[in-house]
């Protein structure tokens, strides 16, 4: 993949590129090759939704990808800079929604701590909390707490604060895999709405294979670890998407098809390296 050098680009370059990363976990007696060799771009604005097999390092690219975790090989490069910690303009929705919300505080508190933390007003952090809330549907909720709501309004507000943050990047950890069918059909056009409308560029995990063809701009499929891109597959679907309609379409089943078939196949691959070291 050819990748402008970092400090010479456009402003058509990519928001977020993957270079030829790796992770290697290391103990007293093994190596887990967890991640192999990443290589991908994601452009501005754009909804990346990766899917692969159990096992498939997903998440540890994920927080990678936050600086939470540190590839063993290879670069990460938000915006033209590369990733050696949190980057201040990215945010991320975990899938425990539950465990990132302050339980003492309010809906409004819990969107307003990282406005807070960044020195913004009063007066501007109330109405970007305001704006965020309306965004997701919790218009009267303002002032409960997480524990009077349910998951899908705890979740709601989660994804709330992350886009009250204004983030250039948003990264998704499998974020609607705890909460009814209807309630996550209901959340993945509310991500999608909030996406088209702030314009903010999405990387999505999931392990769902519709979720990720109705959601995304482009489907990568992961290798079973150590991991690789095995197949990047652009979503040529409708730009506004319907629960019904869209899932309907035949060329809905054949991505379908096809991401399922890409994923049989990286499970037939190489398994992870477990070696004993000395």
């Amino acid at each position: 993949m050819a990748i402008d050098t970092p400090g010479t680009r456009s402003d058509l370059a990519p928001a977020l590129e993957v270079q030829h990363v790796g992770k290697t976990y290391i103990s007293r007696r093994h190596r887990i090759e967890a991640v192999g060799d990443l290589d991908f771009a994601v452009r501005s604005g754009e909804f990346v939704c990766i899917v692969g097999p159990s096992g498939a390092g997903k998440t540890t690219i994920l927080r990678c990808i936050a600086g939470l975790l540190a590839p063993t090989t290879g670069a990460i490069f938000l915006g033209g800079s590369r990733v050696d910690g949190p980057p201040t303009d990215l945010a991320v929705v975990f899938q425990e929604y539950g465990r990132s919300l302050f339980p003492w505080m309010t809906v409004r508190q819990n969107i307003e701590a990282p406005l807070k933390a960044k020195g913004l007003a009063r007066s501007e952090r109330d109405r970007i909390a305001s704006e965020a809330i309306a965004a997701v549907g919790l218009d009267g909720s303002g002032d409960s707490y997480p524990w009077q709501l349910s998951g899908g309004m705890q979740q709601r507000t989660a994804i709330a604060r992350a886009v009250a943050f204004e983030p250039k990047v948003l990264l998704m950890d499998e974020p609607f895999a705890a909460v009814d069918a209807q309630t996550r059909a209901d959340l993945e056009d509310l991500v999608r709405n909030v996406w088209e409308r702030l314009g903010v560029t999405v990387v999505f995990v999931t392990h769902d294979i519709d979720e990720a063809v109705y959601l995304g701009d482009r489907v990568l499929v992961l290798s079973k670890s150590p991991t690789y891109v095995l197949d990047d597959i652009t979503v040529p679907l409708p730009q506004q998407r319907d629960q019904l309609a869209t899932r309907s379409l035949p060329e809905f089943a054949d991505l379908r098809a096809r991401v399922y078939a890409r994923i049989q196949e990286a499970k037939k691959r190489n398994p992870s390296e477990l070696v004993e070291t000395a």
